[in-house]
């Protein structure tokens, strides 16, 4: 029931349509609250893969939807609303949802076309890096300006980049003693803005002119521009072999991956392989395959998987093994599959535009806009003198406002219904005082008022969201429903229940039956690389003079691979093997050696003893009987809160066909 509502917390979480207009009839009522026929089908839609509009369907979901409000209900009755913790957690959630409205569309929409522009393309460039603050004083900036510009220069005049950046006095990028300033391929989104700018419009070739980032000065080679390769799918059989490892077993890694590419060469499937043999336990499963990756994904590979991948001429070819940081791989070519198209890149592209440093550019023109909406209107004349009242203590965060401000009471500028005075910027002032780098007191002053304005107005409009995007207000209601539900989930069932031990033992006694263990086999089971060893094994368990760890040393002298053991007790819950054969749990038997299939290789299973069905101890028990008894808390639960609740599904809503277009 937890993964249930979690499920339907996720789906109210994510950008609704409006509700509550004129042709969104009511279709639930509870006690004083009404809920619109839109709101129910878009969660129906969204939790549905398989959506059905047949009326036990919808009735179904009716009751899921109703507990749901409940639910909400009764948190806002008993307060979670107002709890610091959860007010805090929504203000955060808040802060994330509204940036997306707090710039300039249209520029923003610009950025996302040009970053569309640079991802089908990818830049080689070198640099040097002379690093500056990002809060530095004008003569620290100037210095490293005038520092890079030299070393630029010197490049200009003939000198070799590589020289010169690895040089003395040169980059003071720590890589450059690896790669010589040499950053490789890369493309739009993984640099940040200025230098990919810089990188983008340097001439292949040529040295850019210094540019600013927030790590310092910069100059740029731009050495190589090329079509991106879209993004690869692969599969891989990999063998751990890492630094951490000892010698020998790092050799013993090297031979295992060589044996198995003669496999590969003698014509075993690759699938079958990475199943039997791959360390790579998230992708083993599957046949060693990989999510895609490329320039337009968010999964990376390193360099040396990515270029390998990319050198396999066709689908369906693999290369020889290679050696990364996590070990030997075997690299399988499944697909390779060019830049998408525009639309298919753009909510990704989007989200990537709006959380990059471009975007402040966006932000800058936002606030234009916003100064023309509201009508911004500033006095800034009445800012002269304020210099002989803040002194350079404020850089140092000690600024005591001890004289008063002439004009304090005037208005220094204006904006919607609003009026902010001298004396408010001077509390602005006393308050965000902090220790920072020295600079004129002309200058810190506005540059502070420059960021007093913005703050101000920026802090109206947020406030002006819920009334100007209806789309807004209800995804940070339904959020905050999220967040009241599991709060009270938590503190009405789900720990009331794990520390109930009194009701825990209870409901174990009175519900035994719901909790006994599957039929289960204790023995051997052998995994065989191939029927020819799977014979082998056989023969020397029914010999019965070796043990399983003997039988294994032995079959495999000739290649590790051949068999593995594990002694155990089996059922069909817990047992891959047994999950996947589970027509042959019915043919084993005590003091029987079966044999099966499995994965492309054979099982055997020498089977000691057959345990049968057999009820749980309490402690064996514990969790199983924990979910069920939440489930119970629950059920009664959600039926006192209905009892205290006049709970109304308007019908002729719900079964209207017209009411789910």
């Amino acid at each position: 029931m937890k993964k249930n509502l979690q499920s339907l917390v996720i789906a109210l979480a994510v950008t609704l349509t409006s509700f509550g207009q004129s042709t969104d009839p009511v279709v639930l009522k509870i006690d004083n609250n009404e809920f619109n026929i839109s709101e129910f089908n878009y969660i129906y839609t969204k939790n549905n893969k398989d959506i059905s509009y047949k009326k036990n369907d919808l009735d179904t979901y009716m009751e899921l939807f109703i507990d749901y409000k409940l639910k909400v209900k009764e948190a806002k009755r008993l307060g979670y609303d107002t709890i610091p913790r959860l007010v805090a957690e929504l203000g955060q959630y808040r802060t994330q949802l509204s940036q997306p409205y707090m710039i300039d569309k249209e520029k923003n929409e610009a950025l996302i076309v040009e970053a569309y522009d640079r991802t089908k393309n990818e830049i080689r460039a070198s640099h040097i890096l002379i690093r500056v603050g990002e809060n530095a004083s004008p003569a620290d900036t100037l210095k490293g300006y005038n520092e890079v510009l030299a070393l630029r220069n010197r490049i200009v005049g003939g000198e070799d980049f590589i020289a010169v950046a690895s040089g003395k006095g040169g980059s003071q990028d720590p890589s450059v003693e690896v790669n010589g300033g040499d950053l490789g391929y890369f493309t739009a989104l993984q640099m940040v803005y200025p230098f990919e700018e810089a990188a983008f419009n340097t001439p292949i070739g040529e040295v850019s002119m210094p540019i600013r980032t927030k790590f310092g000065y910069h100059i740029i080679k731009t050495t190589d521009k090329r079509l991106a390769k879209g993004k690869i799918q692969t599969a891989h059989i990999m063998i751990l072999s890492n630094d951490k490892m000892s010698k020998s077993d790092n050799v013993k890694a090297e031979e295992k991956i060589n044996e198995i590419y003669g496999l590969l060469e003698s014509g075993d499937k690759f699938e079958e392989l990475a199943v039997k043999f791959s360390d790579d336990q998230s992708s083993k499963e599957k046949g060693g395959l990989l999510p895609e990756f490329g320039a337009s994904t968010k999964q990376r590979m390193v360099p040396m998987f990515e270029a390998a991948a990319f050198e396999i001429e066709n689908d369906g070819e693999y290369a020889k093994p290679i050696l990364t940081s996590y070990g030997w791989h075997i690299i399988k070519r499944i697909k390779v599959t060019p830049i998408p198209e525009y639309k298919e890149m753009y909510r990704e592209l989007k989200l990537k535009v709006e959380r990059d440093v471009r975007a402040q550019t966006t932000k800058n023109a936002f606030i234009a806009t916003l100064k023309r909406e509201y009508k911004f209107s500033e006095n800034k004349s009445i800012l002269d003198g304020l210099d002989k009242v803040v002194d350079e203590s404020i850089m140092q965060g000690k600024w005591m406002k001890s004289i008063p401000f002439t004009n304090g009471e005037k208005v220094l500028f204006s904006y919607a219904d609003k009026s902010i005075t001298l004396d408010a910027f001077a509390t602005y002032l006393l308050e965000t005082q902090r220790r920072e780098k020295p600079t004129s007191i002309s200058s810190y002053l506005e540059n502070k008022y420059q960021i007093f304005v913005t703050s101000e107005i920026t802090r109206y409009e947020d406030s002006q969201l819920e009334s100007k995007y209806p789309e807004f207000k209800t995804l940070m209601q339904e959020y905050q429903d999220g967040i009241l539900i599991f709060e009270i989930m938590q503190n009405e069932i789900w720990n009331k229940a794990s520390k109930d031990s009194a009701g825990l033992v209870n409901y174990y006694t009175e519900h035994k039956s719901d909790f006994f263990f599957p039929t289960r086999y204790s023995g051997t089971l052998y995994t065989c690389k191939n029927k020819s060893i799977a014979k082998q094994a056989r023969k020397l368990i029914k010999e019965g003079t070796m043990s399983p760890e003997e039988i294994a040393l032995k079959l495999n002298e000739s290649s590790a691979l051949n068999l593995k053991t594990k002694t155990a007790t089996f059922n069909s819950e817990t047992t891959p093997e047994f999950k996947k054969k589970s027509s042959k749990l019915r043919t084993l038997k005590k003091g029987k050696v079966t044999c099966f299939k499995f994965n492309g290789g054979v099982c055997i299973m020498d089977t000691k003893d057959v345990l049968s069905p057999s009820e749980r101890e309490f402690k064996e028990a514990k969790g199983l009987v924990t979910a069920a008894y939440q489930n119970e808390l629950q059920a009664k639960w959600l039926g006192e809160l209905r009892a205290k609740s006049k709970v109304e599904i308007v019908e002729a809503i719900l079964y209207s066909a017209k009411n789910f277009k």
